[in-house]
């Protein structure tokens, strides 16, 4: 019984120790079985190359790759200012409407002048305040002046007047609501009156 149980061990501890020492070698290298010194020294500077061309290829792989990063990085950035400039546009857009009642409110000057006066301070600073707000945010008025060229890209034309001089043809000859840009943007055009020169 215990001579089974020795050889047992003794297969187990063959076979343990075959397999740690057990040693690979590098087929690429041995496989030919090479005894020349100067030959297997030819097959290593060959396997270098190889080597040096992957380590390279991946090392433009990986350069591309940041590079890709970097440029989907700023996209990102740049998509996110664009989306926070167009939500301030559309919140200062409906601002305006406020900015614009103030405006009518203050044009009827019978009846402001009607109106208390530490009421009225009290709305106009308001307004001053709506108006900074609205500054800081790159909203700015856009009014063109009298006598400037009516230009369809910048104006609206919401009356034509008479004029007798054909050099005051196609001029704005006056303001009907004044118009706003946002950072340097016309978003609402003023509404002008353009004069039209016709020979008799």
């Amino acid at each position: 019984m215990n001579t089974d149980n020795d050889e047992i061990k003794k297969e187990g501890k063959d076979e343990g120790e075959e397999a740690t020492d057990e040693v690979v070698y590098d087929s690429n290298v041995d496989s030919d079985n090479l005894t020349d010194p100067r030959e297997k020294l030819a097959k290593l500077k060959e396997k270098i190359k190889v080597l040096e061309a992957e380590k390279s290829e991946y090392m433009n792989g990986w350069q591309r790759e940041r590079a890709d990063f970097v440029n989907f990085k700023k996209r990102a950035e740049e998509e996110k200012k664009e989306y926070i400039k167009f939500a301030n546009e559309n919140l200062l857009e409906e601002m305006l409407t406020v900015l614009e009642s103030f405006d009518m409110a203050f044009m009827n000057k019978e009846q402001w002048n009607a109106v208390p006066q530490n009421w009225r301070v009290g709305v106009e600073y308001i307004h001053s305040q709506l108006v900074k707000i609205l500054d800081d945010n790159g909203l700015k008025e856009f009014v063109p002046k009298i006598g400037d060229k009516f230009d369809v890209k910048d104006h609206v034309a919401e009356e034509v007047a008479p004029v007798e001089k054909e050099s005051e043809d196609g001029l704005i000859k006056e303001i009907k609501k004044k118009g706003y840009t946002m950072n340097g943007k016309i978003i609402i055009a003023p509404k002008v009156v353009v004069g039209e020169f016709k020979s008799v």
